[in-house]
């Protein structure tokens, strides 16, 4: 059995942390490690891990650099063959990293292999919604249009992918190897996967099953909105530096649906003229979002005017029931997915 490298950054998650290592210490696969890197925490987040006697835990410390730094760190330490990440608010179901390693060890042309995750409030509660994207395998624009892999906790990789993308970078005088880029803050994820598809032959593809939860936090404000544009926008500009024709092919459709996707962020805080607005950008930007996906475009469109002219009683009732059939649809089309893929096991 190949060791796993789990690698859980730690950051003010006093609340969360001891629910993540143990969803890792329960898994099916027995064959890992835990580098939990502590990110210059404030709070007890270290105290609680220390908490767990285990031989494959181990922690690491670093002055407060972010998630992107954390990871790189933890990678650095890492001694397995394949590498999982986890973020200390997420959380995995048993079977995960044995799901992840079979379809690795049996698909040789696969370097990463990610799931499908359900969304939970930040209370850990289930809101029936889950991520389900329509591609096996993920092309460079998927990744700049939709990021198909929400989340690090959804994947596993091949520790050679990742030494394919290596790069150097300077801190505090000391060159270091990275793998994540320490200047992009919120959209270093997408760019990760990105720079592996462009820059490698390796797949990226799958699992399609609800294998892990995602904590939705409240983004806060406006501004939140905003800066999570700008750094959409610096990671455009970083991609252009190694691929260029791709994002010249895919900028103003992946800037759309980066709107889109805000608007609907919009939504969730209420911010009725700023959904509109969002909205109306995308549909400037690019217009044939309304046929290229024209019933997430307009579902988008009815909320954003919905919120600003109902009621808002009435519009929250609404919404639930809005968020109920999304679920289900979302249900049903992995679950349909999960069985073309064993009918295709099964014929190969």
């Amino acid at each position: 059995m190949k060791k796993v490298s789990v690698i859980v950054p730690v950051y003010a998650a006093e609340k969360y942390i001891a629910d993540a290592v143990q969803s890792v210490l329960a898994q099916s696969y027995k064959n890992f490690e835990i580098i939990l890197v502590d990110d210059g925490t404030p709070d007890a987040s270290i105290e609680v891990c220390q908490q767990f006697i285990d031989s494959r835990i181990k922690i690491i410390h670093q002055n407060n650099r972010g998630a992107s730094a954390a990871r790189n760190n933890g990678i650095r330490h890492a001694q397995g063959e394949y590498i999982a990440f986890l973020d200390a608010d997420d959380t995995w179901v048993p079977e995960k990293l044995e799901k992840h390693i079979n379809h690795l060890e049996k698909s040789p042309n696969v370097g990463v292999s990610f799931s499908y995750c359900a969304f939970v409030d930040e209370i850990g509660k289930p809101l029936g919604i889950y991520n389900a994207t329509e591609y096996k395998v993920i092309t460079p624009g998927a990744i700049l249009c939709r990021n198909p892999i929400v989340s690090p906790s959804c994947l596993v990789t091949r520790r050679e992918v990742l030494e394919e993308i290596k790069f150097q970078q300077e801190y505090n005088g000391i060159v270091e190897d990275c793998y994540f880029d320490e200047n992009l803050r919120q959209s270093e994820d997408a760019e990760c996967w990105f720079r592996i598809c462009v820059r490698t032959n390796w797949k990226l593809e799958v699992v399609p099953e609800l294998l892990a939860t995602y904590r939705l936090h409240s983004i806060g404000n406006s501004a939140n909105l905003l800066k999570t544009l700008e750094s959409w926008d610096q990671f455009i500009a970083q991609a252009q530096l190694y691929a260029p024709a791709v994002v010249a092919e895919w900028e103003k459709p992946a800037m759309a649906y980066t709107l889109r996707y805000l608007a609907r962020k919009a939504v969730t805080m209420s911010d009725g003229s700023m959904a509109i607005n969002l909205s109306h950008r995308a549909l400037m930007t690019h217009w044939r979002i309304l046929i290229e996906e024209p019933r997430r475009t307009l579902v988008t469109l009815t909320a954003a005017y919905a919120l600003w002219f109902l009621p808002q009683p009435f519009y929250t009732q609404l919404q639930l029931i809005g968020l109920k059939v999304i679920g289900a649809s979302q249900k049903r089309r992995i679950q349909n997915q999960a069985k073309n893929q064993a009918s295709e096991t099964i014929v190969v």
